[in-house]
C-alpha cells in the first residue's frame, strides 16, 4: 500500500482524505495553546514544581522541526524540549500518546495518555522511554526529501 502525508500545519479543522490504495498520514507539528484568561497558580505550580510550562496564547513558541506523524504540543519545559500528543489534538478525553522531543529532536514517549500524564505529572521526567514511531525533522523541506506530500490547495 502507498503511503502519503498531509501535513496538518496548513490546515484548519477536519479534512477527510480517501486515495485508492494509499494510507494518508497526517503529518506536521501544531501548537495547541490555552488562553491566556485560564492562566492561574495551578499552570504557575507545573512549572515550578515540575518544570512543564504549558502554552497560552500569549506567549507561543516559534518551533523550528517538522514530526511525521503529526504532534501537537501543548507544553514545554526549561531544557528548550516540547511535550504534545501524538496523531491528534491535545484533549484531555485522548487516548493518543504523550511524547516529549527534546532540543535535539529526540522524541521519547512519556504517558500513554493526557489523562495519566496529568495523574503522573511530578515524575513525567521518570517515565521518558524512547519513541521510534515519530519521525522528528529540521523541516518540511526534509521531509519532503524522504516521502510523497499531497497538496489538497485548489
Amino acid at each position: 500500500m502507498r503511503k502519503v502525508y498531509l501535513d496538518r500545519t496548513e490546515l484548519i479543522g477536519a479534512v477527510g482524505v480517501n486515495i485508492e490504495d494509499t494510507e494518508v498520514i497526517l503529518a506536521g507539528t501544531t501548537i495547541f495553546p490555552m488562553s491566556a484568561h485560564y492562566k492561574n497558580e495551578e499552570y504557575q505550580k507545573c512549572a515550578s514544581d515540575y518544570d512543564i510550562q504549558f502554552i497560552f496564547d500569549d506567549d507561543i513558541p516559534h518551533l523550528e522541526f517538522f514530526t511525521v506523524p503529526h504532534v501537537d504540543i501543548m507544553a514545554k519545559d526549561s531544557k528548550g524540549g516540547f511535550i504534545g500528543t501524538v496523531y491528534q489534538q491535545c484533549d484531555s478525553e485522548s487516548d493518543a500518546p504523550i511524547c516529549y522531543i527534546n532540543r535535539d529532536l529526540e522524541c521519547f514517549i512519556i504517558s500513554e495518555n493526557e489523562k495519566d500524564f496529568l495523574s503522573n505529572i511530578g515524575t513525567w521526567q521518570d517515565n521518558m522511554k524512547p519513541y521510534d514511531k515519530i519521525t522528528v525533522y529540521s523541516s518540511k523541506a526534509e521531509a519532503e526529501t524522504e516521502l510523497e506530500f499531497i497538496d489538497l490547495s485548489i
